[in-house]
């Protein structure tokens, strides 16, 4: 569904990112593992148009693509559930939620019951400034939001970043629902190592803004991966 070949990405006078080939299937879960600073976060930027990358290829649903901002990778049928998670804490649960139509036909500008019935204390708290959620809950606003965008690919970056046990479990089930339905690549850069190595399909290791490994994780010892992705 998203394929790069050679991707290289600089910020200034540095290269972050040297020579990438990646690829991504649509009904898997892809996982980006790696210890701090090796261009995890930035490579998810360079495939939704964030920061433009310096070189290489970059294929959605088989269309070779050239450099694009964030908005129009968006329309191609990207979506991001970014670190931080990025909500708007001054408008309401629905009204985050409803940024999301700006990608959509008028027709569809409806939030799917689906999003409520995996995440029900957004419909509880639809009137609610985001700014006031939790932590956890407005992981699950962002995540509820890309949904609505009905994405070819779902990239999301640490996902259980500073949130708590309860709410990571239902993040879990969500993505595994997501993969499920077999339409969507996910993309998934996460730190928390068994929470990766369980939802994941295949795995990339970067190391120093290079693939040191890539395989499908039936091929892939859990404990050699761990000491491979540990600081």
């Amino acid at each position: 569904m998203i394929k790069t070949n050679g991707l290289t990405l600089h910020y200034g006078g540095s290269q972050i990112l040297h020579g990438i080939d990646f690829e991504a299937k649509q009904g898997e879960v892809t996982c980006i593992m790696g210890t701090n600073g090796v261009g995890k976060t930035s490579f998810l930027k360079a495939l939704s148009g964030a920061h433009p990358r310096s070189g290489g290829t970059l294929a959605l649903a088989g269309e070779n693509l050239g450099i694009l901002r964030p908005n129009d990778m968006a329309h191609r049928g990207l979506a991001v559930v970014p670190q931080g998670r990025m909500i708007f804490p001054l408008l309401s649960v629905r009204e985050n939620l409803e940024t999301a139509f700006c990608v959509l036909p008028k027709a569809e500008h409806r939030i799917p019951e689906e999003v409520f019935d995996l995440f029900p204390v957004l419909k509880d708290m639809q009137n609610r400034r985001g700014g006031d959620l939790s932590g956890g809950q407005q992981q699950q606003l962002a995540i509820g939001r890309a949904m609505i965008m009905q994405p070819k690919v779902l990239l999301l970056d640490e996902p259980t970043e500073g949130i708590q046990p309860n709410i990571i479990q239902q993040i879990g089930r969500v993505i595994e629902h997501l993969k499920s339905k077999g339409n969507i690549a996910i993309v998934m850069v996460e730190q928390y190592f068994d929470f990766a190595y369980t939802l994941a399909d295949q795995i990339y290791v970067l190391r120093r803004g290079e693939v040191a490994i890539s395989d499908r994780k039936a091929a892939l010892g859990r404990d050699a991966l761990r000491a491979e992705v540990s600081v």
